[in-house]
């Protein structure tokens, strides 16, 4: 599913990620912690093609058997939003829009259909216990509430892969570990791939595999 080797990146003469190799399979879900500065973000982004090595002549990362490293910006944007979903540890819903219109917007920008796009947008807030809030704004949400419409909306164009950046850090000890369990039901439920950069190690060693960086490396 995920292929990365010698993965680096540096800002100015801060060297983030060393030459990062790491391999994660379909249906896979991959925690990785590690102390703040490690790399776990950058190499996130990186894997979420938000951002790019620097070295990338002699890097190499596919996503669903495709280079993404070979992508012109056009057709990585269109991979992003068709095979990529973003959970943050923020929610980053817009806040004038619904909770229905929030889950669609990655579906309207792939040009789905609206009536496809709102009929599978309630599927997903449905099986997220979110039926009675489709007209709801996200300041009339709780905190819990907000992040799995967040949820909804990373997976509304069935991504291959969910990559989630501290996605329970916002939220109290309950909400918190409602996500975490959300998590396996939606695994097993739609068969995606989940990457989570986490510093909550219960979230992290319920994972299939717990993958530690230390100073811009993965070491276990």
């Amino acid at each position: 599913m995920i292929k990365a080797s010698n993965i680096k990146k540096s800002y100015g003469n801060l060297q983030v990620l060393k030459g990062v190799d790491l391999e994660i399979k379909k249906g896979e879900i991959v925690s990785i912690v590690g102390a703040s500065g490690a790399g776990k973000t950058t190499l996130l982004q990186i894997l979420g093609t938000l951002d790019a090595p620097i070295n990338m002549e002699d890097s190499f990362l596919s996503i669903n058997d495709i280079i993404v490293t070979q992508l012109n910006d056009k057709n990585l944007a269109r991979f992003r939003n068709e095979h990529i979903g973003f959970i943050f540890q923020f929610h980053q819903l817009l806040p004038e829009f619904t909770a229905l219109e929030n889950v669609c917007i990655p579906a309207f920008i792939k040009r789905t259909p609206k009536t496809e796009a709102e009929k599978r947008a309630k599927e997903l807030l449905d099986f997220l216990g979110l039926s009675d809030r489709y007209h709801h704004k996200p300041n009339e949400l709780s905190g819990g509430e907000q992040q799995r419409v967040a949820v909804a909306r990373s997976l509304i164009n069935n991504p291959s892969v969910i990559l989630a950046d501290e996605p329970s850090g916002n939220l109290d000890s309950e909400s918190a570990d409602n996500l975490h369990k959300l998590f396996f039901e939606l695994r097993d439920e739609f068969g995606q791939t989940f990457v989570l950069v986490t510093h909550n190690l219960e979230l992290a060693d319920m994972a299939d595999r717990k993958l530690t960086m230390v100073d811009g490396l993965i070491v276990s």
